[in-house]
């Protein structure tokens, strides 16, 4: 049954209907051809039945017999003629079953019985006892080959049977020409729906057929159904770019007061002492992670603009994304801990905004810090091999990521499992629009030692970078 369904609609209904006749048709040939058959063998039987009466006629009004010289005059006479038309054969005996007289083709059938058909050596007998003058008797007997009714048969089986086959035939290409006419608004369907597939316009309709079917039923509901999709789609825009218009201004407009906050807590921390210069550094702290909290929604937010002011429209420029790594490990150095941070980096230049591939380094390390215990290694790399994209490597000894979070990782607000950072989970939703802004790649998959690694693609190219981005000498991996 499962194979079935895997053939197309418009064969199974040929095929189906086909077979259907296929039956009807065979039951019809083999309920023909019996009645056929048994009364062609019956008018065959009857007309060898009717030569063996006319036979007998025939001999005891022409054949004589002569006691004096124990002959039958005329016993032959005549009898070719008699059985040319039908092919039979005719014998002549005495009562002792001797031999008379016969046709040329008249076999030995041997002892018969009288008036009892009977099938010998390939022919059907019947005889009769015929009087002759001098109270003289003789038996008559008259054959006709079987070959000729069973040639007939033969011909009406095959005839019947090709009839049956040929029935069905027709009845497959008819099965399929209306199918295929049928289904052509069904094919029409799957063409727009695959190409509102590709294209995600709902906006497409399909024709509805003249006729009132269940077809042209079909067509109208899909109609109505992608109207009320593109109407779906419509509000949905509005309703995320109102969102995303609210975030971007809220976010903008949450930044001057944090600003002057942020200035008066640091005069404040500056003139307090003990418990309430403690209470200013707390609020200052929190005021430094709103601030970067605020900071983060205005970049996704611009991130998911695509035009206007969106990460795409920033400037780019020639940029060593090894003078950027160089440039965030030294500003991670003091909140680096315990934890040991190594470089290997090559002069890799990409075209792109130096800030934003800053803060996408930014967050890659930070995140790695935050998730490793103290004491554990965190190794950066950048690599721009001949004629290939830039590869940034973020790699550390933490516990991994495992595969089900992986998928979901680089959403938004999602933390992952043992952060000792208070993240919001932003940080590496920021890192996927960064890339996704140059065209780059980002995945993460298992460090050879059982950490997280963090692989970033960027598009390499051969220009030389700005002088405040000179190349910075690579630092060496300690052995």
């Amino acid at each position: 049954m499962h194979r079935l369904n895997r053939i197309p609609i418009r064969w199974r209904l040929a095929g189906g209907s086909a077979l259907l006749t296929l039956l009807i048709l065979l039951v019809f040939a083999v309920v023909v051809g019996t009645l056929t058959t048994s009364r062609l063998q019956e008018d065959f039987n009857v007309r060898v039945a009717q030569g063996a009466s006319d036979l007998a006629t025939r001999v005891a009004g022409t054949v004589t017999y002569n006691p004096r010289t124990a002959t039958y005059s005329k016993a032959a006479a005549g009898l070719e003629a008699f059985v040319a038309a039908d092919h039979a054969a005719v014998r002549l005996t005495r009562i002792d079953g001797s031999f008379i007289g016969g046709t040329r083709r008249a076999p030995g059938w041997g002892d018969i019985p009288v008036d009892v058909p009977t099938e010998i050596g390939g022919y059907r007998i019947e005889s009769r006892y015929v009087q002759l003058p001098n109270r003289v008797s003789v038996i008559a007997e008259y054959g006709r080959p079987l070959s000729e009714v069973s040639a007939t048969k033969s011909r009406i089986r095959v005839l019947l049977g090709l009839g049956v086959l040929g029935g069905a035939l027709l009845a497959l290409v008819a099965g399929l020409l209306v199918g295929r006419n049928a289904m052509r608004p069904i094919a029409q369907l799957t063409a727009t729906a695959s190409e509102v597939t590709r294209t995600r316009d709902p906006d497409l309709h399909v024709p509805v057929p003249a006729a009132d079917d269940e077809v042209g039923e079909l067509a109208r509901t899909f109609n109505d159904m992608l109207s009320a999709l593109a109407d779906s789609r419509q509000q949905t825009e509005a309703s995320l770019t109102r969102q995303r218009q609210f975030v971007a201004d809220a976010s903008h407009e949450l930044r001057t007061p944090l600003t002057s906050v942020l200035a008066n807590l640091e005069l404040l921390v500056d003139g307090l002492h003990g418990d309430h210069a403690e209470a200013a550094n707390s609020a200052l702290r929190s005021t430094q992670r709103m601030r970067r909290l605020v900071a983060d929604l205005l970049l996704l937010a611009r991130a998911d603009v695509r035009s206007g002011i969106g990460l795409d429209s920033a400037v780019h420029s020639p940029v060593d994304l090894a003078k950027v790594v160089v440039d965030v490990a030294s500003e991670l150095g003091p909140v680096a801990g315990d934890h040991v941070v190594e470089l290997d980096v090559e002069p890799a230049i990409v075209d792109g905004a130096r800030d934003q591939l800053h803060r996408m380094a930014l967050n890659l390390i930070e995140n790695a810090l935050r998730h490793t215990p103290a004491g554990t290694r965190v190794y950066v790399s950048v690599t721009a091999p001949r004629d290939a994209a830039v590869r940034l490597v973020v790699e550390d000894d933490g516990p991994g990521i495992d595969s089900a979070q992986r998928q979901r990782i680089f959403e938004r607000f999602v933390r992952g499992a043992g952060d000792r950072g208070g993240s919001v989970g932003l940080g590496l939703s920021i890192v996927r629009a960064v890339v996704d802004a140059h065209d780059g790649r980002v995945r993460v998959e298992s460090a050879p030692h059982g950490g997280a690694r963090f692989v970033v693609d960027l598009p390499a190219v051969k220009a030389a970078p700005p002088a405040e981005a000179s190349p910075a000498p690579a630092v060496p991996r300690p052995a």
